[in-house]
């Protein structure tokens, strides 16, 4: 029943708008301090080999957690910090600026808050590599356990719910989290031991004086220096501390790794129970986020070089550029990028929301070959109700709420026809957001019909006041209808205390008033002489399962992935994977005002590729407690090659997308809505074969995608060009994409057997434009052994568009891999 999403009002708000509203504040603000993200030479302790003096080699092999104990990288860590206070203490003066962190593990640099003026003089001073202005990224915003088959497929293989992901950590880097919700109770009956791999700390909450964890958390801390720094910073609501000030945070966290079996109440009702996807894994919460203006890089890279200092072994981010960074030429090399990319290095999973910018094509926000990207799904659970007129029609709407008495009608009354005083009609009292200015006597009893004004698309009124309003009056319930709709809005149910509806379709909306108009005569001033019109409202708390889910999200980012800002096609799929992604019940912050609709309640229902996200995250985990070798690129080919592209009746995957008239409709999906299918976690447990890359083969991708300057790689990588891959499309994952294929090209894979001894099969399919052929046609692997295998591509035809196949490599033993295919033919 909510309006356009949180998130999706700040996509509008982050598009054209926002861009011109910059251009004239950069000319207005000239000369003032800006954040400046700074790369400087020398090695960041992942990947210093050795050679400055005394200093003896940090640098890690590709998967291989950092030792943050060591005396070894204290040391260098040290020494990098004074090298970055040095340079800047040498070009300015003490005093005007303000260094905000200095990155030391990931990457070797600095952010610091200064004038342009001051920018300038440090990009032209010796060893400064990079100087970028800080830019902004935003929020990408129950029963999915059992949708994905977790509590009979999955949690029985670790050990039963109780035990599903022990000891993994999963690190949250979002807006913080609410630590006394139920979802993150540490049970005294199956306490937690301590981990000693995690390095983290907790701080203590100011107010209280407690600290933020328990055992189920533990670690929390916050990053506000650039929001600060900037101005937009406000202790009262944002919190100088890990406390979730939003309500984001507390969400994702509890969707990854939230406790099994939490009752789910609100208004009285109990919609069931919520679990986490890996309810006995840790919680590691680094608060970047913030509940108006998102986030800045600077802040967020800050808390992901913390992570991985502290030792998580799974990186959750619902978080991602307002827009793609222009002051970079490439998608894949800024620092945001590239400090994931040394994250992975460090063997840490990373999961990130695809972005909301849908159903339109190239609104992906998450595109580097690294990262898991991940699309947002449509689950099989629904909520209806419907609204009887007493002139036996049934109006269809959405209604998270009881029914008023069963075998009654109660005759309805228009907000409009009950002011107290024509005066209010400057309030738009039709919205029912002020109870004051309404006739209790005339309301009390009867059904409030209500008007679905433009202030709940932008959030000043909520369905959850109407409810309000409704129950001050004494009225037995409300209608909320909406009379016309601007394209893009999307409505998801809100539950309420009291029997209540939103009719969102306007034709319905008609046949009320029309109704309500026949039924109600009036006097010649147009005031109402009698109330006849009579009605009653279904029971809305029930959801129908539908077989037709999963389908993709209308609001979920689609590819084709972009390498540049001018929108050129990559040679690499985006997204990776689809997960449930709507509608998903959690765990909120009752300080939380991200939502209107959930101001003050212990859960919320809402939607976002930031919930996908999250579940990735979580069936990550199960995956590395059970395969805790296994690389991050192991576990999101063992996710994607396993992943499914049907739904619950057999027929393949449907998206959803506008019509010509802006109406919702289904079309058949492609691998640029979903990647490579919907996670399937009971197979990604036990996937025969992976696709196995590393730090290596990712700096191998950037040195042949075209228009990167090999000198930007060594600025962000510090490693030199020397690959041997060919060309991206080359890169060993688990999907093949050719954004221009002219003629004849031929790719090849490597895959990696991680079970028993087993013959597969490999055949091939492919739009009739583009003739595909694989060699060879079948292998045999021992355990552990690696086989390589070609796809070779031909043009046939031209169609203009990306045609699209599959591999399927079908074992002796039941194992079943499937990668996409995507290319478009070009004659030259």
């Amino acid at each position: 029943m909510k309006q356009i999403s949180s998130e999706a009002r700040e996509m509008k708000a982050s598009g054209l708008g926002w861009a011109v509203l910059l251009v004239l504040l950069g000319l207005v603000v000239k000369g003032k301090a800006e954040i400046y993200i700074v790369t400087v030479e020398g090695e960041p302790i992942i990947s210093y080999k050795g050679g400055e003096n005394g200093f003896e080699a940090t640098a890690v092999e590709s998967d291989e957690k950092l030792d943050t104990t060591s005396e070894l990288v204290k040391s260098y860590a040290s020494h990098l910090e004074k090298k970055h206070d040095m340079l800047l203490g040498m070009l300015f003066e003490h005093g005007s600026y303000k260094k905000l962190y200095s990155y030391k593990h990931l990457i070797n640099g600095f952010s610091v808050h200064l004038s342009p003026q001051q920018a300038e003089t440090l990009k032209r001073a010796p060893g400064v590599k990079s100087v970028e202005r800080d830019w902004k990224v935003r929020k990408l915003t129950t029963h999915t356990p059992q949708f994905l088959g977790l509590p009979t497929g999955v949690w029985p293989a670790g050990g039963g719910f109780d035990r599903a992901g022990e000891d993994i950590v999963i690190g949250f880097v979002d807006s913080g989290i609410y630590p006394h919700h139920p979802s993150f109770a540490a049970h005294h009956d199956d306490p937690y031991g301590p981990v000693p791999k995690y390095r983290g700390k907790c701080e203590i909450d100011p107010d209280t004086k407690k600290d933020f964890c328990n055992g189920k958390i533990i670690g929390a801390q916050y990053f506000a220096e650039a929001a600060k720094a900037a101005g937009a910073f406000n202790p009262t609501i944002d919190f100088a501390s890990p406390m979730d000030g939003d309500g984001h945070g507390s969400h994702t966290a509890a969707i990854a790794a939230g406790n099994n079996g939490i009752p789910v109440r609100l208004h009285g009702h109990e919609f069931g129970k919520a679990s986490g996807m890996a309810p006995r894994a840790r919680i590691a919460v680094y608060k970047a986020i913030y509940r108006l203006f998102g986030g800045f890089v600077a802040d967020v890279v800050a808390a992901i070089d913390q992570a991985v200092h502290d030792g998580v072994d799974i990186l959750s981010l619902s978080v991602g550029p307002n827009s793609p960074p222009t002051n970079t030429k490439t998608t894949f090399l800024n620092p945001f990028d590239a400090t994931l990319l040394a994250a992975v290095k460090a063997g840490v999973f990373v999961a990130q929301a695809a972005g909301n910018g849908g159903p339109f094509p190239k609104t992906l926000v998450s595109y580097s070959p690294w990262i898991a990207s991940v699309a947002a799904a449509i689950d099989d659970r629904r909520y209806k109700n419907h609204l009887n007129l007493g002139n036996g029609k049934a109006l269809a709407g959405l209604g998270l709420s009881p029914s008023t008495h069963p075998n009654q009608t109660y005759t309805m009354v228009a907000a409009n026809d009950v002011l107290l005083d024509s005066s209010a009609t400057k309030f738009s009292p039709s919205d029912c957001q002020r109870p004051e200015v309404l006739n209790k006597k005339l309301v009390e009893g009867n059904i409030l019909l209500c008007g679905y004004s433009f202030n709940f698309v932008v959030g000043t009124a909520s369905i959850k006041k109407v409810s309000e309003t409704a129950k001050t009056l004494g009225a037995v319930g409300f209608v909320l209808a909406v009379e016309n709709v601007s394209p893009g809005t999307k409505f998801d149910p809100v539950p309420v205390g009291i029997p209540g509806i939103l009719i969102t379709d306007v034709s319905k909306t008609m046949d009320l008033i029309d109704y309500y108009n026949v039924s109600t005569p009036r006097d010649w001033t147009g005031r109402v002489k009698s109330f006849k019109a009579i009605g009653s409202i279904g029971d809305g708390l029930m959801p129908i399962l539908h077989k037709s889910a999963p389908e993709v999200a209308l609001f979920s980012a689609r590819g084709p992935n972009i390498r540049d800002f001018s929108f050129q096609d990559a040679d690499l799929l985006k997204p990776d994977i689809l997960a449930p992604g709507s509608l998903i019940w959690a765990a909120w912050s009752p300080n939380g005002t991200d939502e209107p609709n959930f101001v003050g309640e212990g859960f919320a229902l809402i939607s976002g590729t930031s919930m996908a996200a999250p579940h990735i995250a979580g069936i990550a985990a199960l995956l590395k407690q059970k395969h805790p070798q296994w690389s991050p690129a192991a576990i999101k080919s063992a996710l994607m090659t396993t992943s499914t592209k049907l739904d619950r009746a057999g027929r393949p995957l449907q998206a959803q997308q506008y019509s010509e008239t802006e109406a919702m409709k289904l079309v058949p999906a492609t691998p640029f809505d979903y990647g490579s299918g919907h996670v399937n976690p009971r197979a990604a447990l036990d996937p025969g074969l992976i696709f196995d890359a590393g730090y290596e083969d990712y700096v191998g991708f950037l040195c042949t995608t075209p228009g990167i300057d090999i000198h930007e790689i060594k600025k962000y990588t510090n490693s030199p060009c020397n690959s041997t891959i060919g060309r991206p499309s080359n890169l060993n994952t688990p999907s093949i994409t050719i954004s221009h294929l002219v003629g004849t090209q031929t790719v090849t894979r490597t895959v990696t057997n991680v079970a028993e001894e087993e013959t597969y099969v490999i055949t091939a399919r492919m739009h009739p434009s583009i003739a595909i052929e694989t060699r060879p046609s079948a292998m045999t692997l021992r355990p552990g052994a690696s086989r390589k295998f070609s796809v070779t591509l031909t043009t046939r035809s031209v169609t203009g568009s990306y045609c699209f196949g599959e591999i399927t490599m079908k074992g002796s033993r039941g194992h079943k891999v499937t990668i996409p295919v995507v290319a478009m033919g070009h004659w030259r």
